[in-house]
């Protein structure tokens, strides 16, 4: 912990996912550029998951803020801590995917990313939940789920984005489509799907976009159903999927909604931000302005939005 002669400096739980891609390099960088920035750094575990939201609860009252260096499963693992405490945090992305980062436009270099951190511009976001798991970016059942198994820890590391593709090849050569029955208020639809897609934040599995006009604080659930019949007609949606332009096509089914209800033949497991945490039936809703997170200030006029005082 560095000595803190000065009280009224911003002090910083700073958490750092070594096994993350780019974990062990980064965190030096981070901490020398936090420091230089007269911010007083606190260093934390988090090199198991569940360490990362006990951490933040205990820290909670000896720090102003929590920054946060690894993927996207490591920001997922923090939420309910954020949720709970209130403090805004700061992402450093070190992961092969960093979607959040991506919707947020926060820099992938480590030392831009914590230089956000020290300019301390905050945006209020929304969270969604899977029966009551919270996610930033995305919740999947079906290929989604598929994905998450196939793609290990080692091909992240070797392949980083690259790694997405060659796991989804193997698994598209074995998908099935399946039945989901979705609620929506008073009304029923079903879907006969191979991926059934619920969006809070814009983008998602290292850069493909839920909705060309998808936003992280629009209240509201983005959802998608791929209704293709053949791995052919998923790779022709590919560049679609990447632009979040596949609501266009026929095979496609689209809308949005603050609040759904999904519910499938048998228990099937759902993808929370890359990791697999609840299963069907599962409700989602989205918890509006749950968090505050620092992201560049130009970002922020660009988008139209007020950053937080």
């Amino acid at each position: 912990m560095t000595e803190n002669p000065d009280r009224t400096a911003r002090r910083a739980l700073l958490l750092i996912n070594t096994h993350a891609r780019r974990g062990a390099d980064a965190e030096p960088l981070v901490l020398a550029a936090l420091e230089k920035a007269g911010i007083v750094v606190e260093r934390g575990s988090c090199d198991r998951r569940d360490d990362i939201a006990a951490t933040i609860r205990a820290r909670a009252d000896h720090v102003d803020c929590v920054v946060l260096g690894g993927g996207d499963g490591t920001l997922n693992a923090a939420a309910p801590a954020l949720i709970e405490t209130g403090l805004p945090f700061g992402v450093i992305p070190l992961g092969t995917a960093n979607d959040l980062a991506r919707t947020l436009g926060i820099p992938l270099d480590p030392t831009e990313a914590a230089a956000v951190v020290a300019e301390g511009c905050e945006r209020r976001i929304d969270l969604g939940l899977a029966n009551q798991q919270p996610f930033f970016n995305v919740a999947s059942i079906g290929f989604g789920v598929d994905l998450t198994r196939a793609l290990t820890r080692d091909a992240k590391r070797r392949w980083g984005p690259l790694g997405y593709a060659i796991a989804g090849f193997k698994v598209l050569s074995r998908m099935r489509p399946f039945r989901v029955h979705i609620e929506q208020g008073d009304q029923r639809s079903m879907s006969r799907t191979i991926h059934l897609a619920i969006g809070n934040g814009r983008h998602y599995g290292g850069g493909m976009t839920v909705s060309e006009d998808a936003a992280i604080d629009d209240g509201r659930l983005n959802v998608y159903s791929l209704e293709v019949r053949s791995a052919l007609k998923l790779l022709f949606l590919l560049p679609a999927m990447r632009r979040g332009t596949h609501g266009r096509w026929k095979e496609v089914r689209t809308f949005s909604s603050a609040e759904i209800v999904v519910r499938t033949r048998k228990p099937r497991s759902v993808n929370t931000d890359g990791e697999i945490t609840t299963r069907t039936p599962v409700h989602f809703q989205v918890l509006r302005h749950a968090v505050r997170v620092y992201v560049p200030r130009q970002g922020v006029v660009a988008a139209g939005r007020e950053p937080v005082a």
